[in-house]
């Protein structure tokens, strides 16, 4: 069967098994559905992929990736940020800031990864899981395994974290609003914070889900500063020589901030965000089957033990790091 048939018909999959309740409560989104079932679709396949094949894949990895990330402004209001307070704002900005910046160092100095796997594992942590790693591909240009065994890490360590918070909850004397703040500032996914604040209340639901996406919307500015800094860095490195770094500007990010806006400053018909939002969840659930099915289970196998220790150790720094600082600020 072709790829252009079997991509689709996986994110069509992927999408419908992140609906259904058993599933969601693990906090599965369709994202890491969807690169797992690309994943077994390449280790079965049995047929030899042609050009139209690879062209489509990398169609679905490049153009479809970036069409889901501005869509998914759609979802997201510069309202939410006022309805949860400042404090919420700065949380997730020293989150984002401190677990990046010490997952990077820590990755590159410490356990000696290569950089494009330190990088993506810290921005998964940092900011969105999944759809972080994807965005910041569009930066780095890594190897497609790099950015498969950060997808990998950050889907364990952020199923773990999302068993912790009703256990956590039991044994500390935080409100429900305040808890929700402690879960949308650590939480690695969108449907993570969703399945966590449920297992609590209402309440606490709602309000990490909006500072969970406050921590979405910083993902633009992040892309745009990191692209930058890497451009910096390319051009100290390339001293000597005569050609001249251009800087790689994610063009997209910019049309996921106009689509936030839009949606800030307009009300849209609940159809209409209904539609943008599932095409959205299609077009990256797409790129994550590409993705997927050109990867195999050995090269995550012959990553070695480094990028999990990485990974655990950011996931402690958001556990406790991020407890204590919502303690502190709230």
């Amino acid at each position: 069967m072709p790829t252009y048939i079997v991509l689709p018909v996986i994110a069509l999959v992927a999408i419908a098994l992140a609906s259904i309740p058993q599933v969601s409560a693990f906090g599965l989104s369709a994202l890491p559905l969807a690169i797992l079932l690309g994943m077994s679709y390449g280790h079965f396949l049995l047929r030899v992929e042609d050009e139209k094949d690879h062209q489509f894949s990398h169609f679905c990895k490049q153009k479809m990736l970036r069409l889901g990330i501005i869509l998914f402004g759609f979802g997201l209001s510069f309202q939410q940020i006022v309805a949860v307070g400042w404090q919420a704002v700065v949380i997730d900005l020293v989150v984002i800031t401190v677990i990046f910046s010490v997952g990077t160092f820590v990755g590159i100095k410490v356990f000696k990864l290569h950089r494009d796997v330190a990088i993506l594992t810290a921005a998964g942590s940092a900011i969105c899981g999944a759809a972080a790693i994807l965005a910041t591909e569009s930066v780095l240009k890594p190897k497609q395994q790099h950015i498969t065994i950060a997808i990998a890490t950050v889907v364990l360590f952020g199923t773990l974290a999302m068993f912790s918070y009703p256990f956590i909850y039991q044994w500390v004397a935080m409100n429900d609003h305040t808890f929700g703040i402690y879960i949308g500032s650590t939480a690695h996914e969108v449907a993570q914070a969703v399945a966590a604040g449920q297992s609590i209340n209402v309440e606490t639901m709602q309000t990490a889900v909006v500072v969970k996406l406050i921590r979405v919307m910083m993902l633009a500015p992040f892309i745009i500063m990191l692209s930058l800094v890497l451009t910096r860095l390319n051009r100290s490195d390339d001293a000597g020589s005569n050609e001249k770094s251009v800087v790689a500007i994610p063009w997209f990010v910019f049309g996921f901030m106009a689509t936030a806006m839009i949606n800030s400053m307009f009300v849209l018909p609940e159809i209409v965000k209904i539609s943008f939002s599932f095409a959205s969840q299609f077009s990256l659930a797409m790129a994550m089957a590409a993705l997927g099915a050109h990867t195999r289970w050995a090269t995550i196998k012959e990553a070695g033990p480094k990028p999990l220790l990485l990974a655990t150790l950011l996931f402690i720094m958001l556990i406790f790091g991020g407890f204590f600082l919502t303690s502190w600020l709230s």
